[in-house]
This record gives structure tokens, sequence and C-alpha cells, in this order.
């Protein structure tokens, strides 16, 4: 039998119709990588008894013919989502041993379609980073590595573990969340595909906030395809999220393979940044050249506020995050530091219990928000963001079907290579992700080709509000032209 670990998540869902193995082998497959995977940290909890459980009631539904579209297909599952009975966490020491009593409904929709749980997967401290080195639980290596080099690499973030794990086998999909590039930076990282749905289409609900007007959950996967078939599932109207928008959930699949022919492909004159780097530069023009073959035209575009997205997302985004990370005080749940009287005791918590990078943003973001700055900074970053909306409304109102540009400005870089003197040279990461956020757009990262020293490097499809189907469509077909890009050598066990 073929390593089942190395299927994609269409492929096993067709071997598992086809009664080619059981839903309990291939989960038994991948708790085994799992195991042997440690060195790469991407899970923070491993959960095989809660699997085969699920898998095994996934055996049965099976041979009723009772099967859901995800049923005994294992999956990681971000430790931002709250899963009933499982510690969730947000890899941060100030939420302890915290057992939500309560599902998300993302991780929900998942069980009801019949997916499996293999664990909770590594992510920035409260999903505030870009190489996932924020964790409470330490960095996630990338399993790529340099051609000729040991060096570790980082695997993005803060969606590190989800990508990590599904470039290294180490489940068939992912959840992920995407606040301002952590679903499409991590998988251009590691080669795999990511997408951030449009700001709605899938709930928040149980989810633990960063900044609530910019979060949103999507899947990394394996191939485009196995992307809209975990979408499909993950999207959907939760009434018990007001920003969840009643809007009926396309089957995605059927939107992959789809023709492109005649749709206009916006490119932004904004992204072509001095100084981009040129590998970067010379893929972007392939992934244009593929699109125009397979019939795209190609137009030229202007986004003029995309200059302004970094600094005005480095004000939004920590505003709500200081606001979202009050809650945690040691009083109802997770850490508690003893203190002389309540005051202390909030204190001696938050200190303890947060990180460097998310105190850092929690004191940008009080300092925004407090008298005298409110309207010089929040409102002002506000107003930016109405006109980085608009630029892409006007582009779309012009006859622009998606837009193309790279996902990243680097392929992935070494662990500590980055933002240990100037934080700001990691945010710089963010520079071609954060519009997408900014103006609630959906966003696809597909891996396109691998730099001088063997790294995957992705380019990134923004799409119209809800049209993500357009974007399966286009990322299929620029899978199809580059190929797949899986991890060539299994160092890590």
């Amino acid at each position: 039998m073929t390593d089942l670990t190395r299927l994609t998540l269409t492929e096993a869902r067709d071997g598992l119709k086809a009664k080619s193995f059981s839903a309990i082998e291939l989960t038994q497959a991948h708790i085994a990588a799992v195991e042997k995977a440690r060195a790469l940290n991407a899970y923070v909890l491993e959960t095989p008894e809660h699997a085969l459980k699920q898998a095994a009631a996934s055996d049965a539904k099976l041979a009723k013919g009772e099967a859901g579209p995800l049923e005994g297909l294992p999956l990681g599952i971000k430790d931002l989502f709250a899963t009933e009975g499982v510690r969730t966490t947000a890899c941060s020491k100030i939420l302890g041993n915290f057992i939500p009593p309560y599902e998300s409904t993302v991780s929900g929709q998942l069980w009801r379609d019949g997916a499996v749980m293999l664990g909770k997967l590594n992510n920035d401290e409260f999903a505030m980073g870009s190489s996932n080195e924020t964790s409470a639980f330490g960095n996630v290596v990338n399993p790529w590595r340099r051609t000729g080099s040991e060096t570790p690499l980082v695997p993005g973030g803060s969606s590190g573990g989800s990508a990590a794990a599904v470039a290294a086998d180490l489940c068939l999909a992912a959840t992920a969340t995407d606040t301002g590039g952590s679903i499409r930076q991590p998988a251009a990282f590691t080669g795999t595909v990511g997408i951030k749905p449009t700001y709605g289409r899938c709930s928040r609900w149980g989810i633990v906030a960063f900044a609530s007007s910019l979060d949103q959950a999507g899947p990394i996967g394996k191939t485009v395809r196995d992307c809209a078939v975990m979408l499909r599932s993950m999207a959907g109207h939760d009434p018990k999220d007001t920003t969840s928008v009643d809007m009926a959930v396309p089957d995605y699949e059927k939107a992959v393979g789809r023709s492109v022919k005649g749709m206009k492909i916006g490119i932004p004159r904004e992204y072509r940044l001095d100084g981009l780097n040129a590998e970067i530069a010379a893929l972007w023009q392939q992934g244009i050249d593929w699109l125009k073959a397979a019939g795209a035209e190609i137009v030229e575009i202007s986004l003029p506020h995309t200059k302004y997205a970094l600094p005005a997302y480095y004000i939004v985004a920590p505003a709500e995050a200081s606001s979202n990370l009050a809650r945690y005080d040691g009083v109802r749940y997770g850490l508690r530091e003893p203190g002389r009287d309540i005051a202390e005791m909030y204190e001696n918590t938050r200190a303890a219990g947060f990180g460097t990078e998310v105190k850092r943003r929690i004191m940008i973001g009080t300092y925004v928000l407090s008298a005298g700055y409110y309207d010089a900074y929040y409102v002002r970053a506000q107003k930016v963001r109405t006109l980085i909306k608009r630029d892409f409304d006007e582009a779309y109102a012009a006859g622009i079907d998606a837009v193309l540009t790279p996902a990243t400005p680097s392929a992935a870089f070494g662990i500590g290579e980055k933002g240990s003197a100037d934080p700001v040279e990691m945010y710089l990461n963010d520079i071609f992700t954060v519009t997408v956020n900014m103006a609630g757009l959906p966003g696809l990262a597909v891996p396109a080709g691998l730099d001088s020293q063997g790294l995957p490097l992705g380019l990134q499809l923004i799409g119209r509000p809800f049209d993500e189907e357009t974007l399966f469509a286009l990322g299929e077909v620029i899978e199809q032209a580059a190929g797949r890009f899986p991890v060539t050598g299994r160092w890590w066990g």
C-alpha cells in the first residue's frame, strides 16, 4: 500500500469511498507520522485516542453508505479554535490548561461532516507573528531546508503549525486563521495552498480573538481542490457571530478546473516595490504568463493607497488586540499569579502570562486608543482602511475579476534571523497580504516555483467579495502549470 499520508485530501476521500483502506488505517498512518515528526514541533497537543474513536465511527458510517463530505479524513486544528474537552491555549501561557466546554463553529462543522482530529497545531501566541517564533510552546520548524544546508527555517506565521503539518504530511489538511496574512504567508513558505475567505464567510465564534474586524478562518491544504473541499465545510452562516454573512455556500470544488478564458486579471503597479526580490518578480511574471496562456486578459491597475496598508494595519490590529486581550486577567480562567490585591494580581498575571510580542502589541494598541491619540491614530487608520477598500472596489467595478500579486517578499528565512533587533523588519513580511484583510476580501496563496536555494515561493490571487470560486478556478490554472511542491527528503524522522 502507498504511504497513506502522502495522499491529498481528495485522493484519501476517494480511496475511502472505494474501500482501498479504512478510516482507522488512514488515521493510524497519520498518528505514526506525527509521532516521528516531533522535531518539527507542529503539534502542541496530540489526540490519538480521540482520532481513532472518530475514525471508527467514520468506518461505521462509510459501511452504511452514510458518509459525510469529510468522512474519516484526519485533520489538524490550529490551537486558536476552541475544541470541546480538548485543551486550547492560543499557544499562550496565560490560558494555561484551559479546556473549553464548547466547540468552535468551524471545527464543529468539520466534525459534523465526518472529519477526524489528530490534535492541536502550534501557532504564534494569540496569532501575533509572522514566523511562529512567539509561541509559548517554542517555534515550529519548516520541513523545507535550503539546498545543501541544515539551517532550520521558519514556516511562517501565525499558522505555522498548520502549514508545516500539511507540508510534512502530518495531516491531510488543517484549519488556520488569517488576520494580516497568517494563512497565505505560511502556505507560501511551505509549498502548500491556503485561502483566507471573505470576511464573514466563516464564523469567528469559538476562535480566540486577535483583531475582530480582521480575523478570518480558512484552510491550508496540499492542493487547490483540497482547500475548496475544506472551505465548503468550514463556511456558512452562524447566528452566534454577528459578522457572519447569511449567504448560501457554493460547492467550491465545482469551480476547480473551470475555464478562466476571458477573465480580467489586475496587476497592481504599487506592488512592484523598489528593491523587489528578482526571483519574486520573475515568479510574478511567470504567473501572469500562465494565466494569459489559459485565456485570461492581463490588465495593469492602480491601488494607490496600498502604501499606507501596513502602517494602518499595525494601528488597527493592535488596538483591537488590546481590547480583546483585556479579558485575560487571572480571574476567570487560565493562569493566575498571586498579588497583594486584585490590581497587583492582574499585573502579575499579565506580566507572567503574555510573551514579548503580545505585550508589545497590547501597549501599541492601548496607546493608539488612549485619550488624545484616538483621533490621531485609530480614527485616521480606519479612514485609510476605507480608502484601501475603495481602491479594490473601483478595480472590480471596472471589470477586473481578480488581482494577481506575490504572496511574500521572500522565501522562508532562518529561525532567529529577523525581528530580534527591529520588530518592524518582521512586520514587513505582511506587505503583500494585509491589504486583503483591511478590505475584507478573499485571498488565495498558491505555490508556483522554487527559489535558487530550493525553497518554495507562492503567488497570491485576490478576489471580489464572496467570489472564492473565481480564485479556485484561477488557482487551479497556476497549480496545473507549476506542478505541486512536496517536501523532498524527510530529514525529521
